[in-house]
């Protein structure tokens, strides 16, 4: 589900929702949004799972250079 996952990110990477919602979904309520139900469409939440795994990528190659 994508709430766990963009929660989880959110804990790992010390990230507001909102500026997890203006760089991933370019919109601030992005999470806050999703936490009282909102259903992203589907090229939305790809976008999302993309934003995840780039930032994610970024950090290790930060860390490991």
């Amino acid at each position: 589900m994508l709430i766990r996952r963009i929660e989880k990110f959110l804990r790992e990477h010390d990230m507001a929702a909102t500026k997890f919602g203006r760089l991933a979904a370019h919109d601030p309520r992005f999470v806050l949004d999703l936490r009282n139900g909102r259903i992203p469409r589907s090229g939305t939440e790809q976008r999302v799972y993309g934003f995840m795994t780039q930032y994610e990528h970024r950090q290790e190659v930060r860390h490991a250079g």
